[in-house]
């Protein structure tokens, strides 16, 4: 059955609003089954986190074009439509310091701004977001904050319904649970909802009791 936050690949976006004055908007596009999120204000800026793929069917739902793409991390599933919609609009573009110069490079595009701990990018014409450094999956892979009703944390491949994303190491994983834990599970209440680069949601709650369990076994 599917989960909160469903949709499904190659079909319609599910559309929800985050406070009175931002509305999400999560596609599923691409063979992988990426989730690209549009923040969409009443007015001023709106923001794209994860250029995946499907330009078209991102372009078309997002009206006006973002002023700001954020790429989660330099894995190539969450940029390959990200050169064709920095041509249309010519937004800023952002990645996590470690992995900006990798997202440039693979999808093709210059000016690549780097960010990390405490960064924030406007929303709106007086919200913002804020990015959290995450290091394991990728080097520099972020986490994306809204404050509306409840907060919400868009983790691209880092934490999912079930645990945290792959690492190629034991040491990476170290990393990443260790950061998943502490910047993340210490810090934001059981109401906090955890939008994915992959599938549906979950909460901070949903997935706190299994943290323990998500160490033992070591991913």
């Amino acid at each position: 059955m599917p989960g909160p936050g469903h949709v499904e690949p190659g079909g319609g976006p599910l559309v929800r609003q985050l406070s009175p004055t931002v509305t999400l908007i999560k596609l599923s596009v691409g063979p992988m089954d990426n989730n690209a999120y549009l923040l969409q204000p009443r007015t001023g800026p709106s923001i794209l986190i994860d250029a995946a793929n499907d330009a078209d069917r991102i372009a078309a739902l997002a009206d006006p074009a973002p002023q700001t793409i954020i790429t989660t991390h330099r894995h190539g599933d969450h940029w390959q439509a990200l050169g064709d919609l920095a041509g249309r609009w010519q937004p800023a573009l952002c990645a996590g310091q470690p992995d900006a110069a990798a997202v440039g490079q693979g999808a093709g595009v210059s000016e690549v701004r780097g960010v990390w701990d405490g960064d924030r990018l406007p929303l709106g014409d007086d919200e913002d977001v804020e990015i959290i450094g995450l290091v394991g999956h990728t080097p520099g892979s972020v986490v994306v904050v809204y404050r509306g009703e409840v907060t919400h944390l868009f983790t691209g491949d880092g934490l999912f319904p079930g645990g945290v994303g792959k690492t190629n190491s034991a040491a990476d994983f170290q990393s990443l649970i260790n950061h998943v834990e502490t910047k993340l599970f210490d810090v934001y209440d059981d109401d906090t909802e955890i939008h994915p680069g992959h599938g549906d949601d979950t909460t901070i709650g949903r997935e706190r009791p299994h943290l323990s369990q998500w160490r033992t076994r070591g991913w």
